[in-house]
């Protein structure tokens, strides 16, 4: 049994199907989880109580923690530590490995141009505090209590049907509805994206990869250095679409923020788009032979599932 813990998101609907290469047993655990494949095994639970979380991890091998929290630091702040203590807890009790799909918030400022596995870690922002002290909890689980983890850690993301995904939310949905791109920031900073498809694959090898626990893994995506302005070019090219874009400054998203919670959300994370972000994935491409989608591709891919690429 493989168990999903905080299913029906971009990631983890596309990571059941993929663990049926591995596994005929798979279960998802959500308030309201949905069948992805036909014989999949749902339970309707909270993952913020600890009875809750103990039930589903029983009798699972492996345990896929995707949760995804409403983008809010008070949220984060109260809930993350319970829900990861409380997983920590239920893989040791039934002795199962645990996978947590994580970000990059915790890495250094100054690590944002080439983020690697091995990059120091000094979170800049409140998010990315809380994010480390989940993170820290499954180190010391792995260090005093052989819990069995590793980390799959992503870059911001986009895909098909990827509802969360910045490059689909600022660009490729508003070009579709005939509304200009947006961008945070500076729109000549390179900014890496893991496609979501190549994500949830490379989540299920690891997860079923014996030698890849206890380690930190970047996640596979493209070693292309795009600028958001080369993004935007792309995405308006392949849909004929006149080359515009709004800006979201800093000042703007603080403005914004005013009615807006989402985005008064986002200003503390700026410090990722004032600068170059790329994404190193080399380790896992390397060790698994694993070549990531193009942007090319990925942006089609995304459009056609759109139904509007031409």
């Amino acid at each position: 049994m493989q168990t999903i813990l905080g299913a029906g998101g971009d990631i983890s609907s596309l990571l059941a199907k993929e663990l049926k290469q591995f596994t005929s047993k798979i279960r998802l655990v959500s308030r309201n989880p949905q069948r992805i494949n036909a014989d999949d095994e749902l339970m309707a639970l909270d993952l913020s109580k600890r009875e809750d979380v103990l039930k589903a991890i029983e009798g699972s091998d492996v345990v896929y923690l995707t949760v995804g929290l409403k983008y809010d630091f008070r949220i984060w702040q109260e809930q993350w530590p319970v829900i990861v203590r409380n997983v920590i807890e239920g893989c040791l009790k039934y002795n199962c490995k645990l996978v947590f799909f994580d970000n990059v918030y915790m890495y250094d400022k100054d690590a944002i141009p080439n983020m690697t596995e091995e990059s120091p870690i000094n979170p800049p922002s409140k998010k990315g505090k809380v994010r480390l002290q989940v993170v820290e909890l499954i180190n010391d689980a792995i260090r005093n209590k052989n819990l069995k983890a590793l980390i799959a850690r992503s870059a911001d993301f986009y895909g098909p049907g990827a509802k969360n995904g910045i490059l689909n939310i600022l660009v490729l949905d508003n070009l579709v509805k005939g509304k200009k791109a947006n961008w945070q920031s500076d729109v000549d900073k390179i900014h890496s994206f893991t496609y979501v498809p190549d994500a949830a694959k490379a989540t299920a090898l690891l997860g079923n990869t014996d030698s890849a626990y206890g380690q930190v893994w970047h996640l596979p995506t493209s070693a292309e250095r795009l600028t958001g302005r080369q993004f935007i070019e792309k995405a308006t090219g392949m849909l004929n679409k006149k080359n515009s874009y709004m800006l979201l400054s800093p000042f703007v998203l603080s403005f914004l923020g005013i009615f807006i919670k989402t985005l008064k959300e986002l200003v503390e994370m700026q410090y990722q788009n004032t600068q170059d972000y790329f994404f190193n994935s080399d380790k896992f491409c390397k060790k698994f032979s694993f070549t990531p989608t193009s942007y090319e591709d990925g942006m089609r891919e995304v459009l056609a599932h759109k139904g509007a690429s031409s």
